[in-house]
Parts: structure tokens; sequence; C-alpha cells
């Protein structure tokens, strides 16, 4: 098939390999424009960007959808799909009506639930067992098009940015396989089930900011989710403390040492740190104070026993 490919961040390079190793053609990779990063020093390609000049395929920058010849452009190349994944715009209808067997997306969640922004830490943050990608139609709404395929995972024990990365490995294969369904007339399309929908609003630096009046659970899952941006945090005397990793503590000998403490208390015992939850506690695997790098509590307390002492 003739392909346009339409991404921007490093979720969108592992679909775009696969792409350019399979026997479709890719006529042009569209991304967004070169930006200022790594704190406003200089202009850098999106991810997408480099690995397509890199294969010697054109990139098409448009600042908007609508500007200069880039639908005309489109239109030329008459493709046969476009796929999107995380580009970054919405397509206008012009658009979406312009390849033969329409435009699909990869979208980090199981639709319909997790529509929107954020749905790989959304999913971890609010304690779903399961996740995954799920390939779609796209239409007109944000993440409202009729369902191709979807691939599942566990969200057990990882973080977003893992998460991340594994759903574009799934996203990618599956992608693959929804390619050859295409072309071949073999996709029967779901329609989403709206009262199944949640949304997955772009997360805030405040949201890292963990409230412990909340359960262990939940509390672990959002460490998890909220990681690696912004990152969980909380404060002790005043001195914002990262927390990067944390377990639920089983042991009632500590939870019922722990139970007079206000909830959020960080409490050393036996060389390792404890915070007081709603309904028990959590140990502190790895954090990271002001001015240091994150460690391992262990490593830690070797030498900064003393700085969760009040001052």
């Amino acid at each position: 098939m003739k392909i346009i490919y339409m991404g921007t961040p490093d979720f969108a390079v592992k679909p775009l390999e696969k792409l350019i190793q399979s026997r479709h053609e890719i006529g042009y990779v569209v991304t967004q424009p070169d930006a200022v990063r790594d704190r406003g020093k200089k202009l850098k390609a999106p991810p997408v960007k480099e690995l397509a000049l890199s294969e010697g395929i054109e990139v098409l920058q448009p600042g908007k959808i609508r500007e200069g010849d880039f639908i005309d452009r489109l239109k030329k190349y008459n493709p046969d799909l476009i796929v999107v994944v995380a580009y970054g715009k919405i397509l206008p209808k012009e658009v979406l009506d312009i390849p033969k067997f329409g435009c699909i997306n990869i979208h980090g969640s199981l639709l319909p639930r997790w529509r929107g922004a954020a749905p790989i830490q959304r999913a971890i943050m609010s304690g779903d067992e399961e996740t995954g990608v799920t390939i779609m139609y796209l239409a007109e709404g944000m993440d409202t098009g009729d369902m191709i395929d979807k691939a599942y995972t566990t969200t057990a024990g990882k973080t977003s940015g893992q998460m991340h990365d594994e759903l574009s490995f799934l996203g990618a294969d599956l992608l693959m396989k929804c390619l050859d369904d295409i072309e071949n007339g073999k996709v029967e399309a779901t329609v989403q089930d709206d009262s199944l929908v949640t949304y997955a609003k772009m997360l805030t630096k405040e949201e890292g900011n963990l409230d412990f009046s909340k359960d262990s659970y939940i509390l672990e899952c959002e460490i998890r989710g909220l990681s690696p941006w912004p990152g969980a945090y909380t404060y002790f005397d005043d001195k914002l403390i990262k927390i990067w990793a944390a377990t639920i503590v089983e042991d009632s000998k500590i939870i019922e040492k722990l139970n007079e403490n206000v909830d959020g208390t960080i409490t050393v015992y036996d060389k390792r740190l404890f915070i007081k939850t709603a309904d028990g506690a959590l140990e502190l695997i790895e954090i990271q104070i002001p001015g240091k790098k994150r460690m391992l509590v262990k490593d830690f307390m070797v030498g900064n026993s003393k700085f969760f002492e009040k001052q």
C-alpha cells in the first residue's frame, strides 16, 4: 500500500521502523515543526523526523494543516492509507477523506477507556490492572473512531516510562497485522461504547504532590504512573522529597507502629523509610532529596541517616 505516516515523539518511532521494514511504500512522513528543547538552547528535530531523514524519506512539517500546499501534496500522492501515531494535531475531514482506506491511529489505551492526552499515565495511576493499545479509524472527534484491533498487557510493577516503551512495541507489531487485514478487506471494526468512556486529561506538575489520605494501593500506583514526569513528591521539614519507587507494607507490626502518625509522616525504622497512608503504610524504595541524584533508600541511609530527623 501507499502510506503517509504522521507522528512526532518517541512513541511513534517504533511503528515507523516497522513500517519502513515492511513491503509498504511510505510517500511522506509528516511531523511537528522543530522545537526548542533542552531548556531553550536550540531547535531540535522530532524523533520521527530524525528516523525518516536517516532512511531517505521526505518529511513535511506544516505549522498548520491548512497552510500552503500541504493538503494538495497529500492528495497528489493519493495514499491508500494514512497512519497516525501521536502526531499532535487534529486532522480535518478534508484530510481524513483523502486515503482510499481512511486514516488509522495507534492509541495508548484500551478504548473507550482513557481517551485523551495521557492514557498511559492515567491507566496506571487509577489502578487499572490491564492496559494496552487500540488501533482505530480516525474520526472527527477526539479518539472516537471505530476500533480495528487491540493488544493487551498488565500494569503490575511498571512505571509510565516503562509502559510507554512497551506499548510502542505492542502498537508497532499490531500495526503490521492491521495493515494486512485492511489491505485484504478482513477488518471488522467495532463501534466504541460511549457509556464506557473515560478521559485521560493532561498531567500537571501539581499532581505529583501526593495525598497520603489515600489508600496505599492507589498511592503506589500514582508513584509509578507519575514516573518519569512530573515525578511523585512530598515534603519533609519544608524540603521537597521525590519518591521514585515504593512498596505497600504488609508487616502488621510496622503498620501498628506507624498508626499513631498523621497521614504522610515519614518514619525511619530499622534503617528503612516508611510513610503513613490512610489504610497502612508505604516503604520508600527510591528517593531524591534536594540537590542530589535519585538513590535507593538502602544506599541513601548509609551516609544520610540523620536527614529525616526534624531540624
